[in-house]
């Protein structure tokens, strides 16, 4: 497993959930569209209206959150080797991998799972200027970097 590919992975992972999120977000235009051409006036079809509204709303709030995450992964430059980690690290500890650039969570690429990490997120920031060999504690947990990438 390479940065490369783990950055690829991370891009794929938020492009398949922004897909996913413009979706729904057309069916419910399309649903509100068929609503609204059968309802009648009246308290219930304004209520349907303004439930449809504030769906549409939140989705497209969840659909710019994600397309921010991916310009700031698209923004890392992977071809960059770290010897000190910091955004765009790949990092290898005892207690699994790390990639420090967005808080996506866990991604598994061919049966490998890793962190997708936040440099702001606590732990990110506790791994931010640690070398191979540095530990860290962490949720009473101690961390041994193996290696960074």
């Amino acid at each position: 497993m390479n940065k490369q590919e783990v950055h690829i992975e991370a891009i794929n992972f938020v492009q398949q959930k922004i897909d996913a999120l413009t979706k729904i977000y057309k069916e419910a235009l399309n649903a509100a569209a068929a609503d609204d051409a059968k309802s009648s006036s009246g308290d219930k079809h304004e209520t349907a209206v303004s439930m449809a509204q504030l769906e549409q709303e939140k989705i497209t709030k969840q659909i710019n959150t994600l397309l921010e995450q991916k310009r700031e992964l698209e923004k890392i430059n992977t071809s960059i080797p770290h010897k000190i980690i910091q955004k765009g690290s790949l990092i290898e500890t005892n207690n699994g991998w790390f990639y420090l650039s967005i808080g996506i969570g866990l991604i598994k690429h061919s049966n490998f799972p890793f962190f997708c990490l936040s440099p702001q997120a606590p732990l990110g920031q506790l791994l931010l200027g640690k070398k191979t060999k540095d530990t860290i504690s962490f949720n009473g947990k101690t961390t041994a970097i193996k290696n960074i990438f």
